[in-house]
C-alpha cells in the first residue's frame, strides 16, 4: 500500500520547542493546491482564543464567507488541543477539539474527542492543523515530528472504514511493535461518503490489546465533509511522550492538583459512578429511575425492559474489566471502556471478532432505548458499525427513533422505506438501516440526511402533517438532540435549546441540579446556571480538557462547600493547571470570561452565517411536553396534578386532548420566559444578539466582529 502512495508535497520544518504550552505556530495545508506552510500564533489568538476550538473558530472566521456552504473549497477543519492539552499529570489532559462548518447546520460546529492525536500534533510542534481546499484524488497527510516532516500523499490502496484503516496505517507507519503507540491516526468511514452524519474517529494504541482504538468526533458531520475534501486519513507521528513537554511556567502546581485528584479517584470512584469499571454507561439504569431515559422516540423516560440493558450486563458479560482504559497518559479516571473479542453478526465484517469501544451511556440510550430495543448485542454491533463506517451515534439514534415513530404512526411504511419494517424494536431492520448508510442505498440513504431534511421530505412527498412532525422530530439549529428526556427540566430544555451548536449536553448538563435536586428553583437560578456551566463547560473545549474529570468525581467534603454542584474544589484545579502551564495568574472569575470571549464570537459567527437568534433558539415541543394523547395517558397521573397546583385547572371531565393544549401553553411559556432570563444574563438582546457593550466588557469588540453585530441591533 505504502509504495502506491504518490508523494504531492513535502514541508520540512524546524522541530521548534513549546513554550508554556503553545509552540506558537499552525501547520497550514492546502489540499487544492498541494501547499504546505506554517502561520504564525498571535498574541491576539492566545489572550482572545485560548487555544483548542477558540483557535479553530478564529482561522474558520477568517477562512468563510457568510455566503460559504459546507462543501466549499474554502471550508476548513481545524484540530487544536490547547495549552494545558498532552500534560500527563492531571486526568482528561488528552483532548483535541476539531472545527468546521457542520453540513446538517450551516454553522460552525465544534466537537472534543480522546485519543492520541492532539498532543502528539502539538508535541510534533504545532498548536494546530488548518486543512483548506479539496483534494483531486484520495489523500493522507503525514506528520513525523521527530523528522520535523509534513507530507501529502496519494493514497490509493488503503480501506475507508476506520478499525480497518486506523491498523493499517498504524501498521504502515511504525518500526516496531512498540512503536505504534506514538502513532495516531484521523479517519472517517463509508458512510460518511454518503450521508450527512460523518464522524471522524481519532485513535489510540492500546499495547495490551494490541489494537489500534477508536475516539469519536462525532456530532455535525465533520467526518462528512473530511471525506468530501478526500481526506482518507491523518497521521502524525511523535516518540518521546514526558511529563514536562509543554515546558510549563510550574510545573510543581500541575503536580499537586494531578496528586491530589488521582487520590479522590481511587478512593471514590467505585462508591461514586464507577467510571473504572463502566465508564459513562453507568447512569443507564439511573436515567430510568428518574423517568430520564429516552424511550420510543423521547414519548417516554423510562421502560420495563431497560434492565436487560443496564450498566452491570455489559460489566458481567461483555466490557473488559481489569485493563487501564485511559485515551491518555496519565487519565486514572480511565472511563474508555472496551468489549473485546466481539463477534459481528451482520454486515461486511460478519464473523470478525472485533474490539468495540464502549458502550457510551450515548449509544446504549440512543441506539437503545429510544429505538425500543434492549438487546445488549445489537447495541454493541450498532456501536462498532457506527464507528467503523463513521456514522455519529447519537444522531443515528434519534434519527431511526424518529423514523420508527413516522413508521407507526403511517407516514412511512415497506413500500416507502424499501421494505424495513422500521417499528420500535426491530434491531434488524435498524442494523439494516446502518448498513445502507455506509453503502449509500435505499432508505438508508434517505435517513442519513437527519431528522431536519427528512421533516420536509416527508411533508413534501407523503402530505405529513408538518406541525406533527415539528412536534416530535428531535432536532433543533438541524442537529439531532443527544439523549436525555428534558420534559420535567425547564433548565435541560434550555440547555438544549440555548447553545450555541445544537442540541448537545456537554454545554449544560442540568438535568439532575434542576429536577433531582431541586437546586435552581427561579427563572434567575436557571439563567445563572445557564450562564456558568456553558461557559465553564466552554473552558474545557480551549484548553485540550475532558469534562468528566470535574464533576464526576468530587471530594468528600463537597457536600458542605458554598456551591456543590461546581465542584469549587476541582474548579480551583483547573485555575491552577492553567496557571502552572501559562505562567499566568488567572482567578475563577477570569477562567469564565476567557470562555465568555469564545461563547460570544461563536454566537456571532452563527449570526454572521444566517443563525444564531431566537428563533433558532426554539425548541420541538416533545422536549418540553407531552405531544399526544398517549404520551399524556402514560403520566396522567402527574399531568393532572400539575394543571391542578400549578395552573390551577381542574381537568376532571376534560378531554386529554383539552389537557394537553393547556399544558402545552403553560410550558411554551415557560420556556420563552426562560429564554428571556438567559438572553438578560448573558448580555444579549431579546433577539439573541450580544450587546456591543458586553463585547467591549469582554474585550472582544474587534472590528469585524461588531460589524458583523450591528446588523442585527
Amino acid at each position: 500500500m505504502q509504495k502506491a502512495h504518490n508523494l504531492l508535497a513535502e514541508y520540512k520544518y524546524e522541530l521548534g520547542k513549546l513554550d508554556k504550552g503553545y509552540t506558537n505556530r499552525t501547520l497550514y495545508v492546502n489540499l487544492s493546491d498541494q501547499r504546505i506552510e506554517s502561520k504564525q500564533v498571535t498574541d491576539l489568538m492566545k489572550e482572545k482564543f485560548i487555544g483548542g476550538k477558540g483557535f479553530g473558530l478564529w482561522y474558520l472566521w477568517n477562512a468563510v464567507t457568510s455566503e460559504t456552504k459546507w462543501t466549499d473549497p474554502e471550508n476548513e477543519i481545524i484540530i487544536s488541543s490547547g495549552p494545558i492539552g498532552g500534560i500527563t499529570q492531571y486526568p482528561g489532559s488528552g483532548k483535541s477539539l476539531v472545527v468546521t462548518l457542520s453540513p446538517l447546520t450551516g454553522m460552525p460546529i465544534d466537537s472534543n474527542v480522546g485519543g492520541y492525536f492532539g498532543p502528539l500534533l502539538k508535541f510534533s510542534g504545532w498548536d494546530a492543523l488548518e486543512i483548506q481546499g479539496k483534494a483531486e484524488k484520495d489523500v493522507i497527510i503525514y506528520i513525523d515530528g521527530n523528522e520535523g516532516i509534513a507530507r501529502i500523499e496519494e493514497a490509493p490502496l488503503e480501506a475507508v472504514d476506520g478499525h480497518v484503516l486506523g491498523e493499517q496505517l498504524t501498521e504502515m507507519y511504525a518500526v516496531s511493535e512498540e512503536d505504534k503507540r506514538n502513532i495516531s491516526v484521523v479517519t472517517s468511514g463509508t458512510a460518511a461518503e454518503h450521508t450527512l452524519l460523518g464522524l471522524l474517529n481519532f485513535t489510540f494504541y492500546d499495547i495490551r490489546r494490541k489494537v489500534a482504538r477508536l475516539k469519536q468526533a462525532g456530532r455535525g458531520g465533520i467526518g462528512t465533509v473530511f471525506r468530501d475534501k478526500r481526506i482518507k486519513a491523518l497521521v502524525v507521528k511523535f516518540k518521546g511522550v514526558k511529563g514536562d513537554l509543554n515546558h510549563p511556567a510550574d510545573i510543581s502546581q500541575i503536580n499537586k492538583a494531578g496528586i491530589k485528584l488521582h487520590k479522590e479517584i481511587s478512593r471514590l470512584d467505585h462508591v461514586q459512578n464507577r467510571m473504572r469499571q463502566i465508564g459513562t454507561a453507568n447512569i443507564i439504569e439511573i436515567m430510568d429511575e428518574y423517568d430520564l431515559l429516552p424511550t420510543h422516540n423521547y414519548k417516554y423516560g423510562s421502560h420495563p425492559d431497560t434492565y436487560k440493558i443496564a450498566s452491570d450486563v455489559f460489566v458481567k458479560k461483555y466490557v473488559t474489566q481489569g485493563m487501564a482504559d485511559g485515551c491518555w497518559y496519565g487519565c486514572s479516571l480511565s472511563c474508555a471502556k472496551a468489549a473485546d473479542n466481539f463477534k459481528l453478526k451482520t454486515g461486511p465484517y460478519k464473523g470478525h471478532c472485533v474490539t468495540i469501544d464502549g458502550p457510551e451511556y450515548e449509544n446504549a440510550a440512543g441506539l437503545g432505548s429510544n429505538c425500543g430495543i434492549f438487546d445488549p448485542e445489537y447495541i454493541l454491533e450498532a456501536n462498532f458499525y457506527c464507528d467503523t463506517y463513521a456514522v455519529d451515534t447519537i444522531s443515528f439514534g434519534t434519527i431511526t427513533a424518529f423514523i420508527m415513530e413516522c413508521y407507526e404512526n403511517g407516514i412511512l411504511d415497506k413500500e416507502k422505506t424499501g421494505g424495513l419494517e422500521l417499528n420500535f424494536g426491530n434491531a434488524d431492520a435498524a442494523l439494516e438501516l446502518l448498513h445502507q448508510m455506509s453503502r449509500g442505498e435505499g432508505f438508508g440513504k434517505i435517513a442519513g440526511q437527519g431528522v431536519r431534511r427528512m421533516k420536509k421530505m416527508f411533508v413534501e412527498e407523503y402530505g405529513a402533517d408538518p406541525d406533527f412532525l415539528q412536534d416530535i422530530g428531535m432536532e433543533q439549529k438541524g442537529l439531532e438532540f443527544s439523549e436525555y428526556l428534558p420534559k420535567e427540566s425547564l433548565a435541560q430544555q434550555g440547555g438544549y435549546g440555548l447553545t450555541n451548536k445544537g442540541p448537545q449536553h456537554d454545554e449544560a448538563w442540568l438535568i439532575f441540579m434542576d429536577m433531582v435536586n431541586n437546586q435552581i428553583p427561579t427563572f434567575e437560578d436557571k439563567a445563572e446556571a445557564l450562564h456558568y456551566f456553558p461557559m465553564f463547560r466552554t473552558w474545557f473545549g480551549l484548553n485540550g480538557l475532558c469534562k468528566l474529570p470535574w464533576n464526576d468525581i468530587a471530594p468528600e467534603s463537597n457536600s458542605s462547600s458554598d456551591e456543590p454542584a461546581k465542584i469549587p474544589e476541582h474548579v480551583q484545579n483547573y485555575v491552577d493547571i492553567f496557571n502552572g502551564v501559562t505562567g499566568k495568574n488567572i482567578d475563577k472569575e477570569e477562567l469564565i470570561r476567557q470562555s465568555e470571549r469564545v461563547y460570544n464570537f461563536q454566537r456571532i459567527f452563527n449570526i454572521r452565517m444566517g443563525y444564531g437568534k431566537r428563533e433558532h433558539d426554539r425548541i420541538p415541543y416533545r422536549s418540553a411536553g407531552p405531544v399526544t394523547v398517549e404520551e399524556y395517558e402514560s403520566r396522567k397521573e402527574r399531568y393532572d396534578q400539575q394543571l391542578k397546583e400549578v395552573l390551577d385547572f381542574d381537568p376532571k371531565g376534560k378531554t386529554t386532548e383539552e389537557k394537553v393544549k393547556e399544558l402545552r401553553s403553560y410550558r411554551e411559556e415557560q420556556y420563552e420566559k426562560l429564554v428571556d432570563a438567559v438572553y438578560l444574563r448573558r448580555g444579549w438582546t431579546m433577539e439573541g444578539v450580544p450587546t456591543v457593550e458586553k463585547l467591549k466588557s469582554l474585550g472582544m469588540d474587534l472590528p469585524e466582529v461588531v460589524e458583523v453585530v450591528s446588523k442585527h441591533l
